[in-house]
């Protein structure tokens, strides 16, 4: 049995063996010298005779992946990424303190002189809160004035239920008829009704309580009811 060397495929070959004569290539004499070795497989014949093997592309290409393998790896700069995550966040920082000035404030009052000095940059304010459901109308009272002739007194207590000031509120009253209707409505700023003693740039404390006593001229007027509530002009 011997093997094709360039199919590489084994077959019977005494049924077309020709005896010939032996070839001179067989009677040199080895030399000591040591022959280079060739990159390839190797295998040998059913007489000894080495046989060698082409490699496939495949291998050849496993090799030259195999052998790169740690010569090139790319480089990614890591402190761009850096810098523009810390300017979105700065960014983002900035946007909500502008946002939420209002409610950080009142809630942090060390952080108003900073919020205030930002908004000097920016051309804007920062106000008190104001938070309607958050001021109560705890008890009011309307009656006539027995000293004076067409003037009633409105006596009202306010209270402030947030755990911070507060911009101190506008007042409407209505005056009704027996139906229930409409007769007359009259619109209070706190510079109308605050009392001396309170301060309308501080705003309204925390849990305070504000005591109300109105004078009102009504005329010919002869109210039967009325109403009193409490507002923010804008809001």
């Amino acid at each position: 049995m011997v093997r094709c060397g360039h199919c590489l495929q084994t077959f019977d070959a005494r049924p077309g063996f020709v005896p010939d004569q032996p070839s001179p290539q067989l009677e040199l004499p080895m030399m000591d010298a040591e022959l280079p070795i060739l990159d390839a497989q190797v295998s040998t014949t059913s007489f000894g005779l080495p046989v060698l093997q082409p490699m496939t592309l495949a291998e050849q290409v496993a090799i030259v992946e195999d052998e790169g393998i740690g010569e090139y790896q790319p480089k990614y700069r890591s402190w761009p990424w850096a810098i523009a995550a810390l300017s979105l966040t700065m960014l983002l920082v900035a946007q909500s303190a502008y946002f939420f000035r209002v409610e950080l404030a009142a809630r942090i009052p060390g952080l108003k002189p900073a919020l205030v000095g930002y908004c000097r940059i920016l051309k804007c304010t920062v106000p008190l809160p104001q938070k309607t459901g958050l001021i109560t109308i705890e008890s009011s009272e309307l009656e006539a004035d027995p000293k004076h002739e067409n003037q009633i007194n409105l006596n009202a207590l306010l209270r402030n239920r947030a755990p911070y000031s507060q911009t101190f509120p506008s007042l409407e009253l209505t005056l009704n008829d027996s139906q229930d209707k409409p007769l007359a409505r009259r619109l209070f700023r706190p510079a109308e009704y605050l009392p001396p003693q309170e301060n309308e740039a501080a705003g309204m404390l925390p849990n305070h309580e504000l005591n109300l006593r109105l004078h009102l001229n009504i005329g010919d007027l002869r109210p039967v009811g009325y109403r009193l509530a409490v507002f923010y002009p804008g809001t």
